[in-house]
């Protein structure tokens, strides 16, 4: 599990079991990032949280890595 799944997942629990905070995080989500796990974020990155409720479902498509990832290596197996 990466660092930012273990942050995610403790967010989430706190969010469930702490209405305050859960209001806090969607209102200012950098605010109660810092709060809960003491983690700064720059000013440049921005934070967005939304509330899903049972009949949604979020996908959060991550930035294209050919623009930031430069590799020569030689894919070796495809779908």
């Amino acid at each position: 599990m990466t660092t930012e799944a273990i942050f995610q997942t403790q967010l989430i629990q706190k969010a469930w079991e702490d209405p305050s905070f859960k209001a806090k995080l969607l209102a200012d989500p950098k605010a109660a990032i810092k709060e809960v796990l003491g983690v700064w974020i720059p000013d440049h990155i921005q934070v967005k949280t939304v509330e899903e409720n049972s009949n949604e479902f979020y996908l959060v498509i991550p930035p294209d890595p050919s623009g930031v990832i430069k590799s020569e290596a030689k894919e070796k197996a495809m779908w």
